[in-house]
Parts: C-alpha cells; sequence; structure tokens
C-alpha cells in the first residue's frame, strides 16, 4: 500500500493532497490548503510552510511526494517565490525520509483530466471524480490531489480509469 502527497507550493498558500493507494484504488485521505502569513517575510512563511507540512507527514506517514514544479512566472520576484517555497517543501519532504518526484503541471492537468490545458475548475471536478468525494475540494487542495493522482498513474500504481455510464461515446 502507498501513501502519496501530493504538494501544490505556492509563496502565499500551498495546496496538498493525501492518498492512499490500496489494490490498484486511489482513495482520499486528506487534503487542504496551507495559508502563509503574507505579512511575515519570507523567512517565516517559509518556516511556517516547512512545519506545517511536517506535521501533515507526521500524521498520514506518506511514503512518497509528488511536487509540482516551476511554471512561468509573471515577474522574477514570483518565480524566485515559489522556488523558495518549492525548497522548504521538498526539505520538508527528504527531512522526513520520503522520496520526491517533480511533475509538471501540464503533465498533472493531462493526467487527471486528460488535457495538459485543462482549468482549475476541470481539475477539481476530476480529482472529485477520482476519488469519489461528495464535494469538491478547493482549488488548492485539488491541485495537491491532483499532482498525488498523476504520481499514482505515472508509476503505475493504480489500474486503468474507465468511464461508466457511456458507450460508443453517447450517454447510456
Amino acid at each position: 500500500m502507498a501513501v502519496i502527497l501530493g504538494i501544490d507550493p505556492g509563496s502565499r498558500k500551498t495546496g496538498f493532497g493525501v492518498i492512499r493507494v490500496d489494490r490498484k484504488k486511489p482513495r482520499y485521505v486528506s487534503s487542504g490548503t496551507i495559508r502563509l502569513p503574507v505579512k511575515e517575510p519570507l523567512s517565516i512563511r517559509l518556516k511556517v510552510l516547512f512545519e506545517s507540512l511536517s506535521e501533515i507527514i507526521a500524521t498520514h506517514q506518506p511514503t512518497v511526494a509528488a511536487v509540482e514544479s516551476v511554471f512561468m512566472a509573471k515577474s522574477a520576484d514570483s518565480a524566485l517565490k515559489l522556488g523558495h517555497a518549492r525548497g522548504a517543501a521538498m526539505v520538508a519532504c527528504v527531512t522526513h525520509d520520503l522520496s520526491v518526484h517533480e511533475y509538471a503541471a501540464r503533465k498533472i492537468k493531462q493526467s487527471v483530466v486528460g488535457t495538459g490545458a485543462a482549468s482549475k475548475q476541470q481539475v477539481q471536478h476530476m480529482v472529485t471524480v477520482l476519488l469519489g468525494l461528495s464535494a469538491e475540494p478547493a482549488e488548492d487542495a485539488a491541485d495537491g490531489l491532483a499532482a498525488a493522482l498523476c504520481h499514482c498513474h505515472t508509476e503505475g500504481l493504480a489500474g486503468t480509469v474507465a468511464a461508466s455510464g457511456f458507450r460508443a461515446g453517447r450517454l447510456r
């Protein structure tokens, strides 16, 4: 049984999702958004992120982490801050002996939705469907869960996902 921690890092908020893969079926464990104190210096925000992820890791005991890799940021300053947040997240993971796998946002979307150009809402919807959730998680939490699902699919930990209720491209 694998327990996967998915992380969507950010310098203001970081989404996370934990799934358990049992008998090739991914199951929801936990998810949420770590809101960082934006009025504090970056160093304090990174400390809060590190400590929060360390607590999540201690609670859920994941065996591996999937982290969204850097995308094109709007400014150099944003890219640097995102890089620092990714670093804090990755150090929290390796400090707890997790192997860290990085996935591009397009790869995560392709894996979960079927297109690398999927919207946030499409990712939320498919995460809800794939994990059988009763309500859609918040955007950042859904992105964390999507990263975990991407790792699950990429590593062949889950069986194939088949759409039910469809035949020859039509609804039954």
